[in-house]
């Protein structure tokens, strides 16, 4: 059976209102381009909460290269959820990816570098790519990708207070201006240096589970 249309999916669902938001009990996360769970900061994140929330049901998916079929994959696996006590943490394309998810849930969300326009700025990894975390492991990025891109753009507002952003000025890949300014009502950590894989993530993870009521 073909997966679900995130849309169809997740906004035919009622968004809990901020005065609905509770302690987290279900969180996703979500990697960026090239990526994987393998990821520096999914392993912390993980490591982070198994320790200290072990409570939390945890899902890291491997997204596939499609973003239509990365939204369908993640709104079968949050299907179930309870979305007044869910949230999501994304990373770069998987930051754009947990925005989208979060307007469309009424979820809590973490955003680390997040991509702004990753239908623009990845028109030119069209054709074949090798995974971040296993050079071996190959795909194509195909030309209708930056199409779905596209389509996920169009987002309805988010209530303030919903949105944790964590950027960092040293930012090689993404422009740090556009990232702000992109989420102006965010609760904001701005880092005056730093890089794209926030390689000092382990430092903001309790700020993190601070922000989301981690249960």
């Amino acid at each position: 059976m073909p997966a679900p249309c995130l849309e169809k999916a997740v906004v035919a669902l009622p968004a809990p209102t901020p005065q609905t938001f509770m302690t987290t009990t279900h969180l996703l996360y979500l990697h960026g381009f090239r990526s994987s769970p393998l990821s520096t900061k999914a392993r912390l994140m993980a490591a982070y909460v198994t320790q200290h929330h072990p409570a939390v049901q945890w899902w890291c998916p491997q997204l596939p290269p499609s973003p239509r079929a990365a939204m369908d994959l993640v709104a079968q696996g949050i299907a179930a959820w309870p979305q007044a006590s869910m949230a999501v943490v994304g990373s770069s394309l998987g930051g754009f990816y947990a925005s989208w998810v979060a307007r469309h849930t009424g979820c809590a969300s973490v955003l680390l570098n997040p991509a702004v326009d990753p239908a623009r700025d990845l028109a030119r990894h069209i054709g074949e790519q090798t995974a971040w975390h296993d050079p071996a492991e190959r795909f194509f990025f195909l030309p209708e990708y930056i199409g779905q891109l596209q389509a996920l753009s169009h987002e309805q507002p988010l209530a303030p207070g919903r949105e944790f952003a964590i950027i960092a000025k040293g930012d090689e890949v993404l422009d740090w201006r556009e990232m702000v300014a992109r989420y102006p009502a965010a609760q904001l950590t701005l880092l005056e240096s730093g890089d794209h894989a926030l390689s000092d993530f382990g430092h903001h993870l309790p700020a993190v589970a601070q922000f989301l009521q981690l249960a």
